[in-house]
């Protein structure tokens, strides 16, 4: 029992202390480096989205302005035709016509025998 009063007695040899290693600060340091580079990366996706936005906002507005100069073309166009349908109307009217050929012209309306097919 005496051995074992002593071997407690006794102090543990003592250890080197281990130096801490740097790696913990090396990892804080590249973090923040790769937040940064993350973030810019970031702001650059958002940017050309926003532009490509833009791009079919102006686009559309450019189409909408085509279409309405379009639509103005198309209704004077059928303006037009309906005034050319009634000039047409007008003049192909079979009793002005008649009135034209037996007064200008002189003209008779023809008669039954002078259209006789059968001959």
């Amino acid at each position: 029992m005496a051995r074992a009063a002593t071997a407690r007695a006794l102090p543990a040899p003592a250890r080197p202390r281990a130096r801490p290693k740097p790696k913990a600060r090396a990892r804080r340091k590249v973090e923040p480096r790769r937040r940064v580079a993350g973030g810019v990366v970031w702001i650059g996706v958002v940017a050309v989205l926003l532009a490509g936005v833009v791009a079919l906002n102006v686009t559309v507005l450019r189409l909408n302005v085509r279409l309405d100069e379009t639509q103005r073309e198309r209704n004077q166009l059928r303006a037009d035709n309906a005034q050319l349908n009634t000039e047409i109307a007008a003049k192909a009217a079979s009793g002005r016509i008649l009135g034209l050929a037996s007064g200008r012209l002189g003209l008779r309306p023809a008669t039954p025998e002078y259209l006789d097919l059968r001959k």
